[in-house]
């Protein structure tokens, strides 16, 4: 079991990061002294497989539990379903000290920590994250939000968990998909900082999409140390150090948007898009060797994630786009790659560069690199 702190003051927290953590839970949790009844919020794939084991986890800690689920969808991160929660917790909570439990990835996360800053002003919650996206990246840092039809994330809080219990042996259970999902932030991680981490993926990618041990440890506990770090630094996202973060999050969101939050994309697939278009940019305006850009396409292609964008018009893409909340002032603000282990923010890159770096990786064009 390996601890990473992050460090807040009186809202630090750890993330304890290892395998079998969830038939441990009731006991981690009991010492935090949070509360005395658990509200788990989860779908109901993820309740079929765990939910069992966590309130039975929970119960023998003297925590009583109810599981509360939510559609396995972006589309759960709503204003209709949080307010379906929040009646449900003024209705359970009646007499009771109340914690949530987010059990699940990062849109569960994501709305059961909105929750938890709203009702009755906030009270405290709990990640316990199952897919490695969360495990990874969305579980930790408190930022929480549920969404608007223009775009992902607008209606939203900084509130940081008390704990992220990462059991990475949860992960074997998910379908490949899922974890080459989270393999997009794990490569985010290693082009922002860590040259180290980026050579790994490069050389054990299969090893960690098999879900070996060693290798799916030192990814997780090294994405979880980055992000730790960064948070520490720029909690509330105002000193320009957590925006590297975003990291091909800008047209990424942009292109989930688009496509409606549909199955065409999910979140680390759309990532991976935004973070090869970011490169492009870099590219087009000089900033990166076109060997290290194909270097990022290459890692991103041999994980197994899309490296085209199909089937979503780059006017939807656009559209989507402007409603970015990294906008500053009217100017756009990117995060572009200068090399592998560097990234650097830059405003008010021209439209015309930012369209023409989309319709390069569009599938209607002939696949190729830089």
């Amino acid at each position: 079991m390996k601890k990473i702190r992050v460090s807040l003051k009186d809202r630090s927290y750890d993330i304890i990061i290892g395998q079998g953590l969830l038939k441990r839970a009731g006991p981690i949790i009991k010492k935090l002294n949070i509360g005395t009844d658990a509200v788990i919020i989860t779908n109901s794939l993820v309740a079929s497989l765990y939910a069992r084991s966590l309130t039975a986890s929970l119960k023998r800690a003297g925590i009583s539990s109810a599981v509360k689920l939510v559609p396995d969808s972006e589309r759960s991160k709503s204003y209709q379903a949080a307010m379906r929660i929040i009646n449900f917790l003024s209705v359970y909570g009646k007499r009771k000290k109340l914690f949530v439990v987010a059990l699940g990835g990062g849109v569960i996360g994501d709305l059961s920590g909105f929750v938890a800053s709203v009702y009755k002003r906030g009270i405290p919650y709990i990640q316990v994250p199952t897919t490695l996206l969360a495990q990874v990246d969305s579980a930790i840092g408190g930022k929480v939000a549920i969404d608007l039809p223009v775009a992902k994330n607008l209606v939203g809080a900084f509130y940081q968990p008390k704990a992220v219990l990462s059991d990475t042996s949860l992960l074997k259970s998910l379908p490949a998909r899922q974890i080459r999902s989270g393999m997009a932030e794990v490569i985010k991680y290693g082009v922002i900082e860590d040259a180290r981490l980026f050579d790994f993926i490069e050389h054990n990618h299969k090893k960690i999409l098999a879900i070996e041990k060693n290798a799916i440890d030192f990814v997780v506990a090294r994405s979880a140390a980055i992000k730790a770090r960064v948070v520490a630094k720029d909690e509330f996202d105002r000193k320009a150090v957590r925006i590297v973060l975003n990291y091909g999050h800008t047209v990424g969101h942009a292109i989930e948007s688009a496509s409606k939050y549909s199955s065409k994309y999910n979140h680390g697939e759309a990532v991976a898009l935004g973070m090869i278009a970011a490169a492009r940019i870099s590219f087009r305006l000089g900033m990166i060797k076109k060997g290290e850009a194909d270097r990022i396409e290459h890692v991103i292609g041999d994980v197994g994630l899309p490296v085209r964008i199909l089937g979503v018009p780059i006017k939807g893409i656009l559209a989507s786009y402007i409603h970015d909340k990294k906008f500053v002032g009217g100017r756009n603000r990117l995060v572009l790659p200068e090399k592998v282990g560097r990234v650097r923010p830059v405003e008010g890159v021209n439209g015309a560069v930012i369209r023409g770096a989309i319709e390069d990786i569009l599938a209607t064009k002939k696949k190729r690199l830089i």
